[in-house]
């Protein structure tokens, strides 16, 4: 296992060349006006400040209202050990994050990959491989399949509003200890069940 003074070693060698402390000043300059040409363009959603990580990734988040008020954002991410720019839909919290994956694994929708990355509920890569002597190229491809993958989450969420419904009536039930109830969808109307027929014993 390699110590971690021998990996300092290395830090210094790199931070001697100079190279990577002009990189990596580049690229959260870059950042910064990729941040301030989405919130100048786009007043109506919500842009979050840039979280520069620790050589991991960077990103700012970038949603519209109709994510926020589900409790979810878009971020626009920078992976680093990927070297590639990627759009993760992602939860305000751990809970919002499984409802979310949940209902996108039952409903089989797969054009976008889940991972098991804690960060995301699914992710979409937007620049692989970006040329950095482009910078107006790389802009135009991450704004347009941001917008592209924001399109189709809203889409996928507003088809599949009821199998929302009954997730999440599901989880506050068992979160209490039992399932008094459910509902039925299959005619497309929520339909009450006999409370007995499904049933989780509350711990006495």
């Amino acid at each position: 296992m390699v110590s971690l003074q021998e990996r300092m070693k290395v830090y210094r060698k790199q931070l001697e060349k100079g190279e990577i402390i002009d990189a990596y000043r580049g690229l959260m300059a870059y950042f910064q006006d990729l941040r301030l040409y989405f919130k100048k363009k786009y007043p109506d959603y919500f842009v979050s400040g840039i979280y520069y990580g620790y050589m991991d990734m960077t990103y700012f988040a970038f949603s519209p209202e109709s994510l926020k008020k589900r409790k979810l954002k878009i971020a626009i991410v920078f992976v680093h050990e990927k070297f590639r720019f990627e759009a993760w839909l992602s939860g305000y919290t751990r809970d919002i994050q499984a409802k979310y994956l949940e209902l996108i694994t039952e409903s089989g929708w797969d054009k976008y990959r889940t991972t098991d990355n804690v960060d995301s509920i699914i992710e979409r890569t937007l620049v692989d491989e970006p040329d950095f002597d482009d910078l107006e190229a790389i802009t135009e491809k991450i704004e347009g399949g941001a917008l592209e993958f924001i399109e189709d989450v809203n889409v996928f969420l507003g088809s599949n509003s009821l199998s929302l419904l009954r997730i999440t009536l599901l989880r506050k039930q068992v979160q209490h200890g039992r399932v008094v109830g459910t509902f039925s969808f299959g005619s497309g109307y929520p339909r009450a069940v006999d409370p007995c027929s499904i049933f989780i014993p509350c711990c006495e």
